[in-house]
């Protein structure tokens, strides 16, 4: 048997004192303040739309008139089975990712030399130049609508894909010059210097050596062009008609006789927002990086 001696003057601590400390530390980290309550109210109030939105998708259109639910009585895909089986419907989200695609492809292409040219040369006029680029982006699209039909339907590119394409650009290009122009200019004029010592042309040096360093740029740039687009209807609209029209148009015309069928329009938003959720997904970390540079 041994005996435990305890050191001149130490204090005894109680086991019950000392087993309710850890305790005591839980309530006070899991113990919810006025931020969190906010921020829980916040997302709630956000996700209210999208949970009613597949809501409704999962009904039939007698469910949906006929009262007040949380969730399907009798649930059903018959809605997204109609979606996915029609060409009038599915041939929207083709048409839709085709001219986003396209879109933000040549924005990107334009972008990028301009704004390096705005980030590393001083030239007359400079400031004034990339402000008038802006005021292009400050613009509603329906000043530009009529315009963009008249110009296509003369040479021929009304109802394509290139007419939308191209007519989202004026709005997506100065965007995305803006926001890799900030990129740029955060990396040193050094590197271009070493890499033209080192025999790079400009072509190879800024496809290989410069276009990484800016890549998150890159990535936020095209993320805002595609959302733009891809969002975009009222150019959308009024520059196609059958053989381009995208999804935000189709889901406006499907009032027939019979009423708004609710829960296939339900279920075209929920698969509308799908792309968009997935290309925030990928390019969360650059979008992230966007806001810490100031430049998002």
């Amino acid at each position: 048997m041994s005996d435990v001696t305890s050191a001149p003057g130490a204090a005894s601590i109680p086991g019950d004192v000392s087993a309710a400390e850890p305790q005591a530390r839980t309530r006070r980290r899991f113990r919810p303040n006025g931020s969190m309550i906010v921020m829980v109210l916040y997302l709630l109030f956000l996700m209210l739309p999208i949970y009613w939105l597949l809501n409704m998708s999962l009904k039939t259109n007698a469910e949906i008139l006929s009262g007040f639910s949380l969730w399907p009585r009798n649930l059903t895909l018959a809605n997204y089975e109609k979606i996915l089986s029609d060409p009038s419907w599915y041939m929207g989200y083709v048409n839709s990712i085709i001219y986003v695609t396209m879109n933000t492809v040549i924005s990107i292409s334009v972008a990028l030399p301009a704004a390096y040219a705005f980030s590393r040369y001083s030239f007359m006029g400079d400031k004034h130049l990339f402000f008038w680029l802006l005021t292009n982006r400050m613009a509603p699209p329906a000043v530009f609508a009529l315009p963009f039909f008249q110009l296509y339907s003369s040479v021929g590119l009304f109802d394509t894909h290139i007419a939308v394409a191209l007519a989202h650009t004026l709005f997506n290009v100065p965007l995305a010059v803006w926001i890799l122009e900030g990129f740029m200019r955060g990396v040193p004029r050094e590197i271009d210097e070493t890499a033209y010592i080192d025999g790079y042309s400009f072509p190879k040096f800024f496809v290989k050596i410069f276009m990484p360093l800016i890549a998150s740029g890159i990535g936020v740039a095209a993320f805002f062009c595609f959302m733009f687009s891809w969002v975009e209807l009222l150019l959308s609209r009024t520059l196609t008609s059958v053989d381009a029209k995208p999804i935000a148009a189709t889901m406006t015309r499907t009032v027939s006789a019979s009423g708004l069928d609710w829960g296939v329009l339900a279920a075209a938003g929920v698969l509308t927002i799908l792309p968009g959720a997935l290309v925030i997904w990928f390019v969360r970390n650059y979008i992230a990086k966007g806001f810490a540079l100031g430049r998002v």
